[in-house]
């Protein structure tokens, strides 16, 4: 097993990586609490996991909610039937909520846990790979607006990640692909050698080799936490996380929540700020074709989609949390591929070059 600090002061937890954790012992018991938990799940995952987590919860009550699956539940809705169903069986602050899913589960029960009676213990148990290598890592939580992605939510750190890569197994090639795109985009903003390495296992990767998983998983994780630690709240560091987000979030509110995977989204939008990157001078053409056929290897979208306009895509920038006073920010290369900074002056003129250029390619 592998295990990897999230250093946080009174905030700080572990992430444990390996495969069959969910099988042996009772590692998810250790970090309880009290005497109760509630687990939120969706049916998908649970038809596949949730015997192995109450054999793990031994000794504990355990109460399940099953959310719909998939990102358009993402919704106020569904934290409102969360809410509701942890107060008609009775919980209290004592008790602990266990995400077990992908990111939409994730984001949605930890935001429960961030609100309830103003906030009780949670777990993380990802079982996605997008989720086991980011949206599980690092407090954020949240739930969706018709107008804009994770614009309701809360810096809320879990007491514990558990990343049992069993679960990739059951991963559709498709939800797999967009994993990968995180893992693509910690190598871009934060550690060429880590890029090189996920260029070089990309193949072993899309055919779920053990090792190549724990490696590129335990990469992503340790480059997340170091970012984390340092910036929590995202006051400064931590918006290098967002590399080709901005881009991505416009896609997904252009499309519909659910179109689109998240990772789908995130793989076009790296290709259009590496495009963007390029077009400034930030970054050679070189890298910026390199990481577009990284993209391309994982089998993820090189492109937005036809469908969200240039204009349209704009707007929804325009509405992005990242967006400030003084106007749209940008994560965008800085000098090579494992550099990246801020960018708040980009010149719209050069910003429609990539949206437009990028429209093309999906024609």
């Amino acid at each position: 097993m592998e295990n990897i600090r999230v250093d946080l002061g009174a905030n700080s937890y572990d992430i444990c990586i390996g495969s069959g954790l969910l099988r042996t012992g009772n590692m998810l018991l250790e970090k309880i609490q009290g005497r109760r938990v509630f687990v939120v799940s969706n049916q998908v995952v649970a038809d596949h996991y949730l015997d192995r987590v109450r054999q793990q919860l031994k000794g504990v009550d355990v109460d399940v909610h099953l959310m719909p699956d998939g990102e358009q539940f993402k919704t106020l809705q569904t934290l409102e039937a969360i809410i509701g169903d942890l107060l008609a069986k009775g919980h209290n602050r004592s008790t602990t909520i266990v995400a077990l899913g992908g990111g939409v589960v994730g984001d949605t029960a930890g935001y429960a846990a961030a609100t309830y009676q103003r906030g009780v213990p949670f777990i993380q148990v990802p079982t996605t790979l997008l989720s086991q290598v980011d949206s599980s890592v690092g407090g954020k939580t949240a739930v969706n607006h018709e107008l804009g992605k994770n614009m309701i939510g809360a810096f809320y750190q879990p007491k514990g990640v558990y990343i049992d890569t069993d679960t990739l197994l059951t991963l559709p090639e498709r939800e797999l692909s967009a994993g990968l795109a995180e893992i693509i985009k910690h190598g871009v903003l934060a550690d060429s050698e880590y890029f090189d390495l996920i260029e070089k296992d990309i193949g072993q990767l899309r055919q779920k080799d053990e090792g190549a998983l724990i490696s590129a998983i335990k990469g992503s994780c340790q480059i997340k936490a170091s970012v984390v630690a340092e910036d929590e709240r995202e006051s400064g560091k931590r918006a290098l996380l967002n590399f080709g987000h901005t881009f991505a979030h416009a896609i997904e509110t252009g499309m519909g929540y659910g179109q689109w995977l998240h990772g789908e989204a995130v793989g076009a939008g790296m290709v259009m700020a590496a495009d963007l990157s390029a077009r400034l001078g930030r970054c050679s053409l070189d890298d910026s074709q390199r990481i577009k056929a990284l993209v391309k290897s994982a089998g993820l979208p090189i492109a937005g989609p036809a469908e969200v306009s240039t204009e349209a895509m704009l707007a929804f920038m325009a509405k992005d949390k990242k967006a400030t006073d003084e106007g749209l920010r940008f994560v965008l290369i800085a000098g090579g591929i494992g550099k990246t900074d801020i960018v708040q002056d980009v010149p719209v003129s050069v910003l429609r070059q990539t949206l437009t250029a990028g429209l093309r390619l999906c024609e």
